[in-house]
């Protein structure tokens, strides 16, 4: 077996696996957010809510990554050798294959994945009494993502019909005959095999849109980053706008220079896994950044507010005793039962100036606790949140 085909198998397979691994990230964090979302709504914790709003869009994201994942695997001219599963295909169904990848990837799957991390990323600077996160927010969220990918979806199937290939009796196709084929097609035949291409055209106007998406993520990165309560949550978003801005640009480079290679060669091979590598990464990094922590963190305030209702309870039930002994016994012991009531009222107090502050919609953070009517257990984890703000 020649070198370029161990190369292309050993790629293939690993692309089939690390696209597994991404499928069973994605199957963890969309059970992870039913059961928060139905734990939130069964117990009654109204605080989160608001961080349990977005699981419609946030599932949307993972299904786009699962649906990008397995496009990869079926470009993969690993399955079309002789005795693999695509090879079973006459030559013209493994030609579509290969051109509804091209649609169904660069101009569908990417864009929306992309393009709701834009919107959740844009849901944090949004105002509590704007309805930014509710059910009809997530439902006008994923219009939205439809409608903002519509543009390059249909750049990216104009890029397919027109290729000269396509359809070679039509005559308004003669300029696209005089370009070199690696601009429009998506196909390469050799010896009765068919290895998927990206059309020079696709890249470029993936590009296009990648740059834009990356200048609004860099953007909108630095508002929030002056927002964020805690240099904890500050590297998380670091993070996120870094795998955006540099692995983004990353693939697109990659797929620009496989074109400078034949498909059957090596260099194609690995200038297209680097380019499968980066996104997978990117998208990796972007569900456990959106998805999974957002979770976690308000899973384990949710204990804090246990904790704290605990020991409330508790608190209340000690000073009933204390003011009970008082009546039968020693009268200044009833300060120390004044005082305990006079705590609770200014509890009760602290938690209504709270909800007024909620209503009023101009601030949002993890901590949802006064400072004085009820402390944080000092075993409790640390809180991160962000200050949400109108965007202007």
């Amino acid at each position: 077996m020649p070198l370029t085909n161990i190369v292309a198998d050993a790629l293939g397979v690993l692309t089939i696996c690390l696209v597994g691994l991404l499928v069973l990230l994605g199957l963890f964090c969309i059970i992870y957010s039913f059961y928060f979302h139905t734990r939130i709504h069964n117990q009654g914790y109204i605080q989160l809510d608001y961080f349990s709003s977005p699981w419609i869009v946030r599932i949307t994201l993972i299904l786009f990554a699962i649906w990008w994942g397995f496009g990869e695997i079926a470009r993969l001219n690993f399955l079309r050798r002789e005795g693999r599963i695509l090879n079973a295909l006459n030559l013209k169904w493994q030609e579509s294959v290969c051109k509804g990848y091209i649609v169904s990837n660069l101009g569908f799957a990417e864009p929306c994945m992309f393009l709701t991390l834009a919107f959740l990323l844009r849901s944090s600077l949004q105002r509590t009494d704007s309805g930014t996160l509710t059910q009809r927010w997530n439902g006008k969220t994923a219009v939205y993502v439809l409608l903002c990918c519509f543009p390059l979806l249909v750049l990216q199937l104009g890029v397919i019909l027109l290729d000269p290939e396509f359809n070679p009796k039509e005559k308004s196709k003669v300029f696209f005959r005089k370009l070199p084929s690696y601009f429009t097609s998506a196909v390469s035949s050799k010896n009765s095999v068919v290895f998927c291409i990206y059309p020079l055209f696709s890249t470029a106007f993936l590009g296009l849109f990648a740059m834009v998406l990356t200048t609004y993520f860099i953007w909108i990165g630095r508002r929030i980053v002056k927002l964020v309560i805690n240099k904890g949550l500050q590297k998380r978003v670091y993070t996120l706008i870094f795998s955006i801005s540099c692995l983004l640009p990353l693939r697109i480079l990659f797929l620009g220079l496989s074109v400078v290679s034949e498909p059957e060669k090596i260099w194609f091979e690995a200038f297209s896994f680097l380019a499968f590598l980066s996104l997978l990464c990117c998208a990796g990094v972007n569900i456990f950044l959106l998805v999974y922590y957002p979770i976690a963190d308000s899973l384990a305030l949710r204990r804090s507010l246990q904790d704290v209702e605990v020991s409330s309870s508790s608190y209340g039930n000690h000073h009933d005793t204390v003011s009970l002994i008082a009546n039968q016994s020693y009268h200044p012991v009833e300060e120390i039962g004044n005082r305990g009531r006079n705590f609770n009222n200014s509890s009760g107090k602290c938690e209504s100036i709270e909800e007024e502050e909620e209503v009023g919609g101009g601030f949002v953070e993890l901590s949802l606790f006064c400072p004085s009517g009820h402390p944080s257990p000092p075993d409790s984890p640390q809180l991160h949140g962000w200050p949400m703000v109108h965007s202007n």
